[in-house]
């Protein structure tokens, strides 16, 4: 019988990539976002009989409930959950706005928390299961112009790391993946934004299926709980976070460097 993963914020994006990923290994799809007709457009060419796409608000304990409900009257059984919906908002902290704290904090960190809670639930009682929660190198060292997006991504790191340890005594495994900048939606998003320059400080945005590989190869296949992407910029915001003094020093350096990648990107974004 089928494996069965439920994916957040499918509809575009990683989410989008990896159902079709999980779709094309032969697995049965939960496919879920907020944004429905994206969603189904991002799902037409599933077979009914091995997808489900619902739409989903992650911020809503009971759309959790429901959609869960769905999931099992559908399949019978799940195996993988992955927490990935997120949106970003870059601000400096000087300019927070309260739409943009309850935008990042509901979907970002209270959707996982959501979703998690569930899942533990039901992986525990099977004794099997795989919960991977996709954060961010934002959760690894602060980001500069991102407070509270590095804020939501340090807790799901954070929470993702102590229930590992808990829920491995019931045989479920547990996974965070932590990218750096990728190349969707969420990109794009951030060009306009003098805010998120240290987003663009990399040596270049990570593909959608570097992403991919990290669920199939090191979450899944490998069992790994912390996934580091890529591994030389993950060192490097866990040696930042660990020497703070340090990471202000590194920080001036990159926050320049990435304007400027930042300034390029928008300048063949607008010619285009």
């Amino acid at each position: 019988m089928p494996e069965t993963v439920f994916i957040t914020g499918a509809a575009q994006g990683i989410g989008r990539h990896l159902a079709g990923a999980f779709y094309r290994r032969g697995w049965q799809v939960v496919a879920t976002d907020r944004d429905e007709p994206a969603l189904l457009a991002a799902t037409a060419t599933f077979e009914p009989a091995r997808c489900l796409a619902l739409a989903h608000d992650v911020t809503s304990p009971a759309a959790w409930d429901a959609a869960l409900t769905a999931a099992l009257a559908r399949f019978g059984a799940l195996d993988v959950l992955v927490n990935n919906a997120g949106v970003v908002a870059p601000e400096f902290g000087t300019a927070l706005s309260v739409a943009a704290i309850d935008a990042q904090v509901d979907v970002n960190l209270k959707g996982v928390l959501y979703g998690s809670r569930l899942a533990a639930q039901l992986f525990s009682g099977q004794n099997r299961g795989h919960l991977i929660n996709i954060a961010s190198l934002a959760g690894v060292a602060p980001i500069h112009g991102l407070p509270i997006y590095s804020a939501t991504k340090y807790a799901v790191r954070g929470f993702t790391l102590a229930v590992a340890w808990e829920l491995a005594r019931s045989g479920v495994r547990v996974s965070v993946i932590c990218p750096d900048l990728v190349n969707t939606n969420m990109l794009t998003q951030q060009l306009d934004f003098p805010a998120a320059a240290l987003s663009f400080s990399g040596p270049a945005a990570l593909a959608v299926q570097d992403v991919e590989h990290a669920v199939f190869e090191r979450a899944l296949g490998r069992g790994e709980v912390e996934i580091l992407l890529p591994g030389s910029r993950g060192a490097l915001a866990k040696l930042g976070n660990l020497w703070p003094r340090l990471g202000r020093l590194l920080t001036g350096r990159l926050v320049a460097q990435g304007e400027r990648e930042r300034l390029r990107q928008l300048t063949v974004s607008n010619e285009q």
